[in-house]
């Protein structure tokens, strides 16, 4: 089976979107589908008319399209075209759009059907928009080393420096611990909002952390893992969250997680008792939480060991891709 699977040019840093999509493709293709990866650039979700003239002939021929939504949900008159012509198109939600809803409810009702990434982000879509066609597929995890931790607790921070991601909340807090031992670590790319990371590096130098939190910068490799092996806490306080693959990530290494309430990562920490979820009102109740972990050996131990215990179980990309491939292989209705 082949599919073009589309994906938008204008997201540089290592988003979690990019990484679903790369991951999907590469085992899309394992498990036996020609899988042809076109950038789509142009000015999304919306673009120019030449950006949106573009992404039409790429949905041109009759075959079988996953388009990202950042790409598609802006694109309704090109999706419906498309289906119109015989092209089967699937777009991949990974996160409801948040402005232009005129615009998605349209190119989703236009869709073959829609994709997304956890039960969270399937709710957003039907809240916003009503009942749709949609399928969910879960990101895997994929296999890694357990973290060797460090002496004194590492925390880590894994996430593109962004005001959704709240990473000015975490420095604020830890800036209240000075009398315990810790070390933390920002990690993630400081270009897709390069005022915000000036912030938040701001706020490191204001309380004389910078040799304590060390804003890295987005990693890969060998570098970002020697972070993970570094690692006793993960931390993801993102306002708003489709999911969080961070957070399965932590859980592959057996580093137990924060995350904050009524987002996304909810769903991916699941009831595996390897961390917490945080009600985050009041911004006190990060720091009460971070303060009882760091004093509490017991309290450590007991989610290090839910973390060791979850990494087991962790859902695969296989089976990510087997979910996606069986849908779009189905005879439309």
């Amino acid at each position: 089976m082949h599919i073009r699977f589309l994906v938008p040019g204008n997201v540089r840093h290592g988003s979690g979107g990019n990484k679903y999509n790369a991951k999907l493709a590469e085992h899309l293709t394992a498990l036996g589908a020609d899988v042809e990866i076109v950038t789509v650039d142009g000015d999304w979700p919306v673009g120019s008319p030449a950006d949106r003239q573009r992404f039409a002939d790429m949905l041109d021929g009759g075959t079988t399209v996953i388009a990202d939504g950042l790409v598609a949900s802006g694109a309704p008159e090109e999706v419906s075209g498309a289906v119109s012509k015989g092209t089967q198109v699937w777009i991949l939600s990974h996160m409801a759009l948040a402005d232009h809803h005129d615009l998605e409810a349209k190119a989703l009702a236009a869709a073959t059907g829609v994709i997304c990434p956890s039960a969270h982000a399937a709710e957003e879509l039907r809240a916003k928009h009503g009942p749709q066609n949609i399928v969910i597929a879960r990101p895997g995890a994929d296999k890694a080393d357990p973290a060797n931790g460090s002496q004194q607790p590492h925390i880590v921070a894994v996430a593109a420096l962004l005001p959704n991601k709240s990473q000015t909340l975490l420095v604020e807090a830890l800036a209240s611990m000075t009398d315990l031992k810790w070390t933390a670590a920002l990690v993630g790319s400081d270009d897709a909002d390069p005022a915000y990371a000036a912030e938040v590096r701001a706020a490191v130098e204001h309380h004389g952390l910078e040799n304590r939190i060390n804003v890295t910068g987005e990693l890969t490799g060998q570098e970002f893992e020697a972070q993970w092996q570094k690692a006793d806490l993960s931390i993801l306080l993102s306002e708003s969250e489709s999911f969080g693959m961070v957070v399965t990530e932590s859980l592959a290494h057996g580093v137990p997680v924060i995350v904050r309430q009524g987002t996304g990562a909810v769903e991916a920490l699941g009831d595996t008792g390897a961390g917490a979820a945080l009600d985050l009102s009041d911004p006190h109740t990060l720091t009460t939480a971070l303060r009882s972990w760091l004093t509490n050996p017991e309290l450590q131990h007991q989610w290090h060991r839910a973390a060791l215990t979850a990494r087991d179980g962790l859902q695969r990309w296989d089976t990510t891709a087997a979910t996606v491939l069986e849908a779009v292989q189905r005879p439309p209705t």
